[in-house]
């Protein structure tokens, strides 16, 4: 009977989003007519990769046929392409298409600097991001935005919709764990859009030393936080499908353990298991792929746990993070005192999360411990939404 009732929902959840106006869904970078005119005579830096596209023509070439200057292109992790492994350092170089120097800011630097900002004039931010508070593209907008607010240039956020915009769910970080993955007090899973995100930042008072950046957002039309948005250009080389981008947020959190997340297999974020694993009925072989030249268990077969038949329906109707899959890891794991890494608590930002797993408290019992912050959270989130919201 409780079976049916949830599936009874998620059809209920789905028709609903089915008879939604049929209003075609534009994002903030094929609505030129609000931002070119703004754009042409100034000195361009862009911060962009491989999602920034209008249709399947990237923003760099279609703002460069419209006669817009670019001086400058600023690559998050993974870089312009989108191609390079998570983590690894992101060089400078030149677009061998445009000629156009492309500066790195995931590294050592992690926003323009003083030479950067004198060649531009105003910086346009336009990256596709998943919702996820461990995913980099957020933190490298803070720094930008600081960046902008400290050499006073204008910064452009032309905005697009979150594929995990549709609930909230996760502890919220805890100032004290605060790192690259996770720089401000919001739950893993935040609903919202960069640019709403980005009026939270300044809103919030959040950027260092409370500076107060000049945002110009170019929202999405006929968007709400109820759809479910298809991504067109996978975000990064990992999260190759809407499977992985709905798992992330669950699955990421085994990157603080031994537990491999099938980077090196053709199904990343989709899979999880380990060398020796007792439980699960799937193997796999991690081997070096683009976006994973040196994945975890290279070469070793890991058994475990396949994912990548779930559907959107199953997603919707859970509408949380999935916290029994990283529970039922630990608890089959042999050696227990070897399960978390500090990179864990990192993840989570916080190590009350660690602690409640290690003191076998149940799924239901470890939501009850972030409720409170869950809901302080919504109310300033609510300050700053640009679209309808799912509730």
């Amino acid at each position: 009977m409780k079976l049916f009732l949830s599936l009874l929902l998620a059809l209920r959840c789905l028709s609903a989003l089915a008879q939604e106006p049929e209003r075609p869904l534009q994002t903030g970078a094929e609505q030129t007519e609000r931002y070119v005119d703004s754009l042409k005579g100034k000195r361009i830096g862009l911060v962009v990769n491989a999602t920034s596209t209008i249709g399947k023509v990237h923003l760099v070439d279609t703002l460069r046929s419209l006669g817009i200057d670019i001086k400058t292109i600023f690559a998050p992790e993974h870089g312009f392409r989108g191609d390079a492994d998570a983590g690894a350092d992101v060089l400078n170089e030149y677009d061998p298409t445009t000629a156009i120097p492309v500066v790195s800011i995931y590294g050592k630097k992690k926003a323009p600097d003083s030479l950067d900002m004198a060649n531009v004039d105003l910086i346009v931010f336009d990256i596709q991001d998943v919702g996820v508070r461990f995913y980099t593209y957020i933190s490298t907008l803070q720094y930008v935005m600081e960046a902008c607010a400290t050499y006073n240039k204008p910064l452009w956020i032309l905005d697009r919709p979150n594929p995990n915009g549709y609930y909230i769910d996760g502890p919220v970080l805890d100032r004290s764990f605060a790192s690259f993955v996770g720089m401000q007090p919001i739950p893993v899973v935040h609903a919202l859009t960069v640019g709403e995100y980005a009026q939270m930042l300044n809103g919030e008072k959040w950027l260092v030393d409370s500076v107060h950046c000049n945002v110009n957002i170019v929202p999405c039309k006929n968007y709400t936080h109820s759809m479910l948005y298809k991504l067109p250009v996978k975000p990064s080389p990992n999260l190759p499908n809407m499977t992985a981008v709905y798992l992330y947020p669950s699955l990421c959190l085994f990157e603080g353990t031994p537990v491999s997340v099938g980077r090196g297999t053709d199904k990343p974020f989709q899979i999880y298991g380990y060398p020796g694993n007792a439980q699960g009925t799937f193997s796999f072989t991690p081997a070096p792929k683009p976006g994973a030249l040196k994945p975890p268990y290279q070469n070793q077969l890991c058994r475990g746990f396949d994912l990548s038949s779930y559907n959107t329906g199953f997603f919707l109707n859970k509408r949380s993070i999935f916290l029994n899959y990283v529970i039922d890891a630990y608890r089959n794991y042999p050696d227990k005192s070897q399960f978390f890494t500090p990179f864990f608590d990192t993840l989570a930002g916080t190590d009350k999360l660690r602690q409640d797993i290690k003191a076998g408290r149940n799924e239901q019992l470890i939501r009850l411990g972030w409720r409170d912050d869950i809901n302080a959270y919504k109310k300033i989130r609510k300050k700053y939404l640009l679209y309808p919201d799912f509730e």
